[in-house]
């Protein structure tokens, strides 16, 4: 890389707008804004040469130049926002409810929005913020912010680290606040030093020149700001592996305990309850709904016991539960523990848990019942034999059963919210069986020539819960990133980097201010730091010039 001296005698990288020691303007020196016809000088990152505009040789430096542009980073972000708005036109695979008829999304989109629904599916919108190319592009833009970064702070560090009060005249004249005195007297001088310092200016020193500062701690505000949106971006990749994010729905029946899925076997729930309120049809606010839909739950929710299961020394054998926590699951109010959360998502009000048959003659007009058999919807057993020599085999087990369009039946879903049977009765001493099919409403006889007949004598009704198991250990980065951000946001926003040089001159001085946002504040800390003195006020050369 080419070397620029400046007279001063510094040595500057190639692309430096302003010498890092005086400020003298060198070659290529940019005006303000890129006006040729303004005399004020381009201040940006103090006139120090970035990498993205000084390397342009190697495959690498043009890699760094493309990923170091605004407009790329911008545009990436656009194109990032106008994917997302795809995503959310209908709800993401994850989110197809559980009482679909068919939660296969290749059934489920075009079943329910039709041909949109399918051109939906086959882009794979469906699982949009999974996908490969969506992360790619949560990728680039996480490059894209640390290359702006850095090929902006590098040289911008560098520039006011390496500050000196001593600045070349040049410098001062083609700053934005300016004047200049004839006649000013030292004491004058150091009084404005000692008004700018009790305005909290820091004062550096160089042979006479002087240079107050305040708020260059505000110039890091952007850098702080794209560090939390890289620990958000960082976040958000992490949240699509299973070891930080995990999410299950699960079914549980009143009375029931399973282990959580999800804990590896460390959690067991068990739904002591499920409780369903709902709003008083005297309720002027609520009759016209509720003649329009029927009963409106006004709260449900599930009373749970969460246990922890521990190790036993006995391979194989079960674990010992020990109650954690007592917790009712309500709306917008779910359990937490150990870093899981549970939500009422959904419910099945009297759903079967089992089914009572009674075994009679086919003419035996008055049914009396030759014996009778239970079958637990939850557990059904493949064979019953009965005392008196009966043997019913359960053929085939439909929990939510419909019949398609070519006549067979079959199930909707594994919850037995509509269940039918096939089943073979087998009589006393006979390798002969009798089929018959059975359903609410339904008692077929399959040959018609059956000399006895399973008839449904009772059931029983149980309450279902259904809960979403979350786990999301990407949070505490979320709420990283999101402080970080807004830290930057404040220390860019509410401090400005305020800048006055004091340039003695044989029998006067030329006095300069500069600031990165706020010139009216700097203004007026100039113009307090003046009071007492005969040292012009600084003019405004940008209104001068318009």
């Amino acid at each position: 890389m080419n070397k620029i001296k400046c007279e001063c005698g510094h040595v500057n990288p190639e692309g430096t707008v302003l010498c890092e020691s005086c400020g003298k303007p060198v070659e290529g020196n940019q005006h303000i804004d890129g006006n040729q016809d303004s005399k004020l000088l381009n201040m940006r990152y103090d006139g120090s040469a970035r990498r993205s505009q000084t390397y342009k040789k190697s495959i690498v430096d043009k890699i760094w130049s493309f990923f170091s542009s605004v407009k790329v980073g911008v545009w990436l972000i656009v194109i990032a926002l106008v994917a997302s708005i795809f995503g959310t036109i209908f709800p993401q695979e994850e989110f197809i409810p559980q009482n679909a008829v068919s939660r296969d999304p290749a059934i489920f989109y075009e079943d329910r929005y039709g041909i949109l629904g399918l051109i939906y599916y086959q882009l794979g919108f469906h699982n949009l913020y999974s996908s490969w190319w969506y992360m790619v592009l949560i990728a680039l833009i996480g490059i894209s912010l640390v290359i702006c970064s850095l090929d902006r702070f590098v040289p911008l560090f560098r520039a006011l680290r390496n500050q000196s009060a001593k600045k070349h005249v040049k410098f001062l004249s083609r700053q934005r606040l300016y004047s200049e005195t004839d006649q000013v007297s030292k004491e004058e001088i150091d009084q404005l030093a000692s008004n700018l310092k009790k305005s909290r200016y820091k004062l550096t020193y160089d042979n006479g020149h002087i240079l107050a500062e305040k708020g260059r701690f505000s110039r890091w505000g952007p850098y702080v700001n794209h560090i939390g949106l890289i620990i958000i971006l960082l976040a958000a990749l992490l949240r699509t592996t299973p070891l930080m994010f995990s999410e299950e729905y699960i079914w549980i029946r009143e009375g029931e305990q399973m282990v959580i899925p999800g804990t590896d076997g460390q959690y067991y729930i068990k739904n002591e309850q499920f409780v369903m309120e709902t709003h008083d049809p005297e309720d002027e606010r609520f009759q016209e709904a509720i003649l329009k839909e029927g009963e409106i739950p006004s709260n449900f929710q599930s009373d749970v016991i969460i246990y922890e299961a521990k190790s036993t020394d006995i391979p194989g054998a079960e674990p010992e539960l020990e109650e954690q926590s007592r917790q009712s699951i309500r709306m917008n109010e779910p359990a937490k523990f150990d870093g899981y959360t549970l939500y009422q998502s959904g419910y099945q009000v009297n759903e079967f848990e089992s089914f009572t048959f009674k075994i009679h003659e086919t003419d035996d007009e008055n049914e009396s019942a030759l014996t009778t058999f239970s079958i637990d919807l939850s557990e059904p057993q493949s064979t019953y034999e009965l005392d008196n020599g009966f043997r019913v085999e359960v053929t085939n087990y439909f929990p939510d059963y419909v019949m398609t369009e070519e006549g067979n039946p079959v199930s909707q879903t594994n919850h037995p919210r509509n269940p039918a049977f096939v089943l073979t009765l087998f009589p006393p001493e006979s390798e002969t069986g009798e089929v018959s099919f059975l359903g609410i409403g339904k008692n077929i006889d399959a040959t018609g020539e059956n000399d006895y007949k399973i008839s449904m004598e009772d059931f029983e009704l149980r309450d279902a819960s259904g809960l979403t198991l979350n786990a999301d250990r990407t949070l505490p980065f979320f709420i990283v990133g999101a402080a970080i951000f807004m830290i930057g946001v404040i220390q860019g926003m509410y401090w400005q980097h305020r800048r006055v040089w004091i340039h003695p001159t044989e029998n006067g001085v030329f006095l300069a201010g500069h600031t990165n946002k706020n010139w009216f504040g700097v203004k007026k800390d100039i113009e307090k730091s003046l009071e007492g003195t005969s040292i012009k006020m600084v003019n405004d050369q940008q209104e001068l010039e318009e």
